[in-house]
């Protein structure tokens, strides 16, 4: 029988592979594989902040179960820069504290976020070159070149002892990516006579009929869209989508315009790709002092802000709040960019904003001004034709997206198909592929300047304030036992200034009461008058409301 997952013990016949993130989810990627004693991890990725965690910003995976062991964690490999990918590496390396090996793009973006957290000199980060190889511990890696939303996108070929595994990473087949390389496709057809175990691949758009799309189609029909304008332009797009940068420009130079850059996002991603060898070839841009010097028709403005961030430089606008760029009846404002579900409303309320102040918004339902990143299944099923591994693995996308996927290369022939989740343990050798453990695996939250677990205390009282108020209550209590004047009560989120004082008299006399049919034994215990109080005041607010908030009580004592 063939061994089962310990936890310990990997050894040369053993391959293991163990998702913390993103498989059953889209973002926050954390993949791992163990091998002849050793852990690979592929990706250490976040997602942006839930609006129902108050104040939380990002999300990542927790990755308990690898630090434990990182003494065996040999290195992290990044696929490409985007945020999912590689966006908790700052938060989560002191943790880790193993190499980090990129490609030169990825690897400008990285040392920025870990220049921003004072951990630049401390962390060995390794650029390693588009379809390069190099060795970690027992892994012998491999790049494979494809295309994406993003510059330098790799697949990675992991090569052991026990059988090779391609991880996909992010990625289509787009012929004409305008910036950086094409696919390597004669690669991924060699694949097929090196005999792959396992292919682990990206699901996003599994349930999405045809192809992607090409950057070339987007530059042509934005072309299409910028020319006949005749005031100013915004155009609002994912930063992190050089390629479509590259368009923008493109089409603004086309159309006699010169390009501002707003937002701290675009300017980055500008300069990395600069220093990595893109953008390179175009007029200079205009800063934002400038542009009122230049006619409305010759200025085209490069947004971040395409998903209604609140701090974004196109909302900023939209308020009439940014300190030197405005919007007028008659400008546009294109949006080349996607709705990412859970963002309709804020993007919603940012573009009905716009058409309030008469300005034009024009979507990719009005034209074909975006293009996926991620494969539709007709790329899926060519890529299995190519590649033809015995197992495979889904991750990169939601339940029925993992589904979606198996059931494409079920119907592609591919022999065993795993789909699981995060924290589940597939060995993938020796013997038949199965899930053959779980581990620990949940969300870490970044609080402030802390890290907090998703499930944190902390968390469940800040969104019980957020649904249904706070209730701070001090009393004052005598050497006998006795409340000393009345409770003086302060509340949040609660009543509305007109009601309050008569609602807080009838709450003052609920906890007062409350308090005094205590024993005389019970009112000397600060325990039993706190609880005795606040139960007291969520009744009665619950009574005048309908609301259960939150009630901290305070309890003086004068001996």
């Amino acid at each position: 029988m063939a061994k089962e997952y310990t936890g310990k013990d990997l050894g040369a016949e053993d391959l293991y592979f163990v998702p913390l993130g993103g498989t059953g989810e889209i973002g926050m990627n954390l993949n791992l594989y163990g091998h002849k004693g050793a852990w690979l991890m592929v990706d250490l990725g976040i997602i942006f902040g839930d609006p129902r965690l108050p104040g939380i910003d990002v999300e990542m995976p927790d990755p308990e179960f690898i630090v434990q062991r990182r003494e065996d964690l040999a290195g992290l490999i990044l696929t490409h820069a985007h945020e999912d990918h590689i966006g908790a590496v700052p938060y989560l390396w002191p943790e880790l504290r193993c190499p980090v090996y990129a490609t030169k793009f990825t690897a400008a973006l990285v040392r920025r976020k870990l220049a921003e957290v004072g951990l630049l000199d401390e962390v060995p980060l390794i650029e390693v070159p588009l379809s390069g190889t190099f060795q970690v511990g027992p892994f012998e890696i491999e790049l494979v070149t494809l295309t994406h939303s993003i510059p330098e996108p790799n697949a990675v070929i992991i090569r052991t002892a026990a059988g090779t595994v391609l991880h996909t990473g992010d990625w289509k087949f787009d012929p004409e990516p305008l910036v950086g390389e094409t696919y390597d496709e004669q690669r991924l057809k060699a694949l097929a006579d090196e005999n792959v175990l396992a292919m682990v691949g990206d699901s996003t758009n599994s349930m999405v009929w045809g192809e992607a799309g090409s950057e070339s189609d987007v530059r042509r029909h934005l072309l299409e869209v910028v020319r006949p304008l005749k005031k100013r332009v915004a155009v609002a797009c994912f930063a992190s989508n050089v390629a479509r940068l590259e368009t923008v420009i493109h089409v603004a130079e086309e159309c006699g315009r010169r390009v501002c850059l707003l937002g701290r996002s675009m300017h980055r991603i500008v300069e990395c790709a600069r220093e990595a060898g893109y953008l390179r070839d175009h007029q200079p841009f205009v800063s934002e002092d400038e542009i009122d010097f230049l006619p409305r028709e010759a200025v085209l403005l490069l947004c971040t802000g395409s998903q209604g961030e609140p701090r974004a430089a196109l909302w900023r606008i939209a308020r009439g709040d940014h300190p030197s760029v405005a919007l007028d009846a008659g400008d546009t404002v294109v949006f080349s960019s996607r709705v990412i579900p859970g963002n309709e409303t804020t993007i919603f309320e940012l573009q009905n904003s716009l058409a309030e102040m008469g300005i034009a918004v024009v979507t990719d339902h009005d034209h074909e001004i975006h293009v996926s990143g991620h494969p539709g299944r007709d790329e899926l099923i060519q890529m299995y034709q190519w590649v033809r591994p015995q197992v495979a693995v889904p991750v990169h996308g939601e339940a029925r997206h993992l589904a979606a996927h198996a059931e494409i290369a079920k119907q592609c022939q591919v022999p065993q198909q795993i789909v699981g989740r995060n924290g589940m343990v597939v060995r993938l050798a020796p013997g038949n592929a199965e899930v053959v453990d779980t581990v620990p695996s949940g969300r870490l939250v970044y609080d402030g300047r802390r890290l907090l677990s998703r499930d944190s205390p902390v968390l469940k009282g800040r969104q019980k304030m957020m649904f249904n108020g706070a209730v701070a209550v001090t009393l004052v209590m005598d050497e006998r036992g006795a409340l000393d004047g009345e409770p003086d009560i302060s509340t949040v989120g609660l009543f509305e200034p007109h009601e309050e004082e008569e609602d807080l008299a009838a709450v003052e006399i609920a906890i007062a009461d409350a308090v005094q049919r205590l024993g005389r034994r019970e009112r000397k215990d600060d325990a039993a008058v706190e609880e005795a109080a606040a139960q007291a005041a969520r009744r009665a607010i619950n009574r005048l409301l309908g609301k259960k908030p939150m009630v901290m009580v305070h309890v003086i004592r004068f001996e």
